[in-house]
């Protein structure tokens, strides 16, 4: 997925529920610095939770939420992202293809093994279109899984693959992976 010239957009890294992981280092950065720096590199404008959500809505553009925890998401997919989102009026969410053995448990008995191939991992960026920013009072929740399952109930949703290097960290361990995935 490529883009041209960034469509406007206003979005945020969102680091409550988060922990102190965002501010771990990666290549000698904060995680969240990297991310508001991607954010910025796809040409969208960084607003902070002083901003209040009417003033987003009646922004006119679409929103892009961030995840610290997706430090080394490229900028170009942020940008696709945001163009697909407003090309096609739909909230649009990277993913990435789960890769672990997933079970079912029921009554505390492990039980059978699900398929991957319909499972993903919410990601980042998730781009709110306009319309969807416009027609909510403010933001359900900031915890992606959820936000995502939510607007898919509301709104139409594309699952987008994320490339490998925006996969989510949950330790400092994933974030020595991820620094050795994407190099210097």
């Amino acid at each position: 997925m490529e883009y041209d010239e960034a469509a406007p957009a206003l979005g945020t890294v969102v680091t409550d529920g988060r922990g102190t992981l965002p501010f771990a280092l990666i290549h000698g950065e904060a995680l969240v610095a990297c991310a508001a720096w991607a954010l910025g590199e796809a040409g969208v404008t960084p607003v902070d939770d002083t901003v209040p959500w009417s003033a987003l809505a009646e922004s006119g553009e679409p929103f892009v939420l961030h995840d610290p925890l997706c430090p080394m998401t490229p900028p170009a997919f942020v940008a696709a992202c945001v163009a697909r989102a407003v090309e096609r009026g739909c909230v649009v969410v990277g993913v990435r293809p789960v890769t672990d053995t997933v079970k079912v448990v029921e009554g505390g008995l492990v039980g059978e093994t699900l398929d991957r191939d319909g499972l993903v991992a919410v990601a980042s960026p998730v781009v709110l279109p306009a319309e969807v920013v416009a027609s909510l009072d403010a933001l359900p929740t900031e915890d992606f899984v959820d936000l995502v399952a939510e607007l898919r109930r509301r709104y139409p949703v594309e699952l987008v693959e994320a490339p490998p290097s925006a996969r989510r960290v949950g330790s400092d361990d994933d974030v020595r992976v991820l620094e050795a995935l994407t190099g210097a």
